[in-house]
């Protein structure tokens, strides 16, 4: 009998092959993107000191408000020009995209899609 890995599993096992070339700088911090069922949760990470610099999700009041559901492809848009504008306001110009192992597709490609018209460089 044949037992397949789980998603998840497979999901996490792609994100930590790309971590082992992916980093933040103070220069060019990550851009970590995270989906769920129901959510979409970005941050702005620099890695040579391990803090979170920004981050934006579909959790947080405004966009809850803004949106009527949390689990679209319009969410995840939303969530990408809202962790843009949030990096300029911090003076963040350029990232470095970590799709975290989810295919660049759908909702993960809406939110860079989002992020780059908003005015990240990545």
């Amino acid at each position: 009998m044949v037992s397949k890995e789980s998603r998840k599993a497979v999901r996490e096992k792609k994100h930590w092959r790309m971590r082992s070339h992916l980093s933040g700088t103070a220069q060019r911090p990550r851009l970590s993107v995270f989906r769920s069922n129901s959510h979409m949760y970005a941050q702005i990470i620099d890695d040579t000191v391990g803090r979170t610099l920004v981050a934006a999700s579909t959790l947080e009041k405004e966009a809850k408000s803004a949106l009527e559901h949390t689990d679209t492809v319009e969410a995840a848009a939303y969530v990408g020009k809202l962790i843009a504008e949030r990096a300029k306001e911090q003076g963040i110009s350029a990232v470095v995209f970590d799709r975290g192992g989810f295919l660049y597709t759908g909702k993960i490609q809406a939110l860079a899609d989002a992020a780059r018209e908003a005015g990240l460089q990545f």
